[in-house]
């Protein structure tokens, strides 16, 4: 399923040996069993750039610092992102998913199309409605003293406001679920193809309807878009509403689950936050840092220093950004969960020009998410006897949060 340059486990002639791992984390017994004590420990153990033989992932460059992946973010002279996604796909019908692999200055172009929808002001439009389905679902089980975290709150919550945004009908929910899970699960990597053409035709029935109808809806939007005047073609907008429905499903869902095992867990931090509203910003950015869910990879377009370490065109890097958002050098002892902490980018929603288009909305999401359930249920715990577990996938989020009350 991954699309990778060389084998894993190949190690190419330029690379030193000193820098040589076999990290393989995504499939490494003590990242599955707690990511965040993972993280964090890189950065004791590990050098600022390394070279990781990773079985599922491919083999090439990493990255755990902050700066280093900032800069290897934002340089599109050297690096490419358009040969470093998971997704397989027909090369005889194939398309870009839009904007993220597309390189400058075209990825601009597109990202037009939707970024005044997704601007700070925009998305605050959505705040009266976030805030109430968020009270919805909470009206839902509180009396019953008891939930399950992920499907009847975590999941519900973004994924309806997503799936409004999109103009996608909120019944068909379970199967996009089904198939955004599968499709970033690293233990699903055979169904990837027959789950991506089941998505095709149901998505370009959808384009057809759009066409034909318009709405006010984020689909709609693309289908009736134009780039320097003129409308997309039909893979370009096929593969926008691709990566908009892949990427909208699962990373807000992600970051509020391991959220709320943290807060089940230390209920001393719980009620500092309940006890300081006016503070949410800074505690709802905080938490994103330290509970970071996805990674960023680029490909050499020619030969680049990084670090002092010599890198080959076609040579792959991956920025770590969870690990990078627990370096010390930018933050300080960066372990311990800082409400008073000086405000510094996180690569949360990682950086440069394919910085996360629906950062803004994320973040209102998360924030109202943490208002709303501490207003009303501040005090809770995990279930007696739960043991929190991690799935591989190309977004870090325990399987279940069962909490009680």
């Amino acid at each position: 399923m991954a699309t990778v340059l060389g084998t894993p486990n190949s190690v190419p002639d330029h690379v030193p040996p000193e820098l040589v791992r076999s990290i393989g984390f995504m499939l490494n017994p003590e990242f599955l069993a707690d990511p965040y004590d993972f993280f964090p420990r890189l950065q004791e153990e590990q050098p600022p750039v390394f070279y990781d033989t990773d079985p599922v992932m491919g083999s090439g460059w990493v990255t755990i610092k902050h700066e280093l992946a900032f800069k290897a973010l934002r340089n599109s002279e050297n690096m490419t992102i358009e040969t470093t996604s998971i997704f397989p796909r027909d090369p005889d019908n194939y398309f870009n998913l839009i904007p993220q692999e597309l390189d400058p200055p075209v990825h601009r172009k597109f990202r037009n199309v939707l970024d005044p929808f997704l601007s700070p002001k925009a998305v605050l439009q959505l705040e009266k409605d976030i805030r109430g389905l968020a009270n919805d679902l909470i009206d839902k089980f509180i009396d019953k003293g008891h939930c399950e975290f992920t499907n009847d709150f975590a999941r519900p919550l973004p994924v309806t406001v997503f799936l409004r945004f999109m103009g996608l009908p909120l019944e068909m929910t379970d199967t996009f679920v089904k198939w955004v899970v599968s499709l970033i699960s690293f233990a699903e990597r055979d169904k990837a193809v027959e789950i991506m053409a089941e998505i095709e035709e149901y998505m370009s029935r959808v384009i057809i309807e759009k066409r034909a109808n318009p709405d006010e809806g984020a689909i709609s939007r693309i289908v009736h878009g134009t780039i320097d005047g003129e409308p997309l073609n039909e893979r370009d907008i096929y593969g926008f509403v691709f990566f908009l429905f892949i990427a909208g499903i699962d990373t807000v869902y992600a970051a509020l689950n391991n959220t709320w095992v943290w807060l089940a867990r230390n209920p001393d931090r719980r009620r500092e936050m309940i006890a300081d509203p006016d503070n949410i910003d800074n505690q709802a950015e905080e938490l994103l840092r330290i509970f970071g869910v996805t990674f960023s990879g680029r490909t050499l377009t020619s030969d680049y220093e990084l670090d002092g370490i010599t890198m080959k065109k076609g040579d792959r890097l991956m920025a770590l950004l969870p690990a990078c958002n627990y370096d010390p050098e930018v933050f300080p002892n960066p372990r311990e969960v800082r409400f008073d902490r000086p405000r510094k980018p996180i690569l949360t929603f990682t950086g440069g020009v394919h910085a996360c288009m629906g950062a803004h909305l994320a973040r209102l999401e998360y924030k109202i998410a943490l208002q709303e359930w501490l207003r009303r249920i501040p005090e809770f715990d995990l279930a007696p006897g739960t043991q929190i577990t991690y799935p591989p996938s190309g977004v870090i989020g325990p399987a279940a949060v069962p909490l009680v009350w």
